[in-house]
């Protein structure tokens, strides 16, 4: 599903990703692990096309996205990429629906109230569908942010230290979604973290090491 060749990127001088390559499958569950400083969140951020690396080629779903003019790969991205970030990003002034159906809006694909109400019930959230951000609880609003990027059945679904924070209940739970979800969609699955408790239950890992 995607592949990553010669990747590196630095921050004023200082070296914070350099991988020689790596590739995961369609439905693939992979965990990226590394202490903080390592490039973690870099390297989601490159997945994702949140980010141009300042070398190399990071090929999803058959593109290179470095080929891509910035309004196409944001719609690229929308279709095809799921992003549930450390700071969840889901905007206050919209509804937890509204927040779905804006993803599918700035993915250019058609209002589908269905989709969304289908994926706030697997979520358990339809009753806070009306609700806003600021209305929810922690857990509430994570699984209000993995609905958000799942509405578009993406090919890929990336995780930023979704369960460092968490205490164990809601650190299990908190995978068992992003796993389940992955599976509904058929997505590649990658969760960056540094959290120990959860390489039990991913088969793929992916090692980074401190930053140089």
């Amino acid at each position: 599903m995607f592949a990553v060749n010669k990747l590196h990127h630095s921050y004023g001088g200082l070296s914070v990703l350099d991988i020689d390559a790596w590739q995961a499958a369609q439905g693939e569950h992979w965990l990226v692990l590394g202490p903080s400083g390592s490039g973690k969140t870099t390297l989601l951020h490159a997945l994702a096309g949140i980010l141009r690396p300042a070398s190399g080629h990071v090929q999803l779903a058959g593109q290179d996205l470095a080929q891509l003019a910035p309004g196409q790969l944001d719609r690229f991205r929308g279709r095809n990429i799921g992003i549930v970030l450390q700071r969840l990003h889901l905007l206050p002034s919209l509804t937890v629906a509204q927040n779905l159906a804006l993803a599918q809006y700035l993915a250019g694909l058609p209002q589908d109230p269905f989709r969304v109400r289908e994926v706030l019930a697997s979520l358990d959230l339809t009753d806070k569908a009306g609700v806003f951000p600021h209305a929810l609880s922690h857990g509430q609003a994570q699984r209000a942010a993995i609905a958000r990027a799942v509405v578009n059945k993406p090919r890929v679904l990336l995780a930023d230290e979704p369960t460092s924070n968490l205490d164990d209940v809601r650190c299990a739970q908190a995978l068992d979604l992003l796993i389940d979800q992955a599976q509904a969609c058929g997505a590649t699955l990658v969760i960056a973290t540094h959290d120990q408790r959860i390489k039990a239950r991913v088969l793929h890992q992916f090692e980074l090491g401190a930053a140089a």
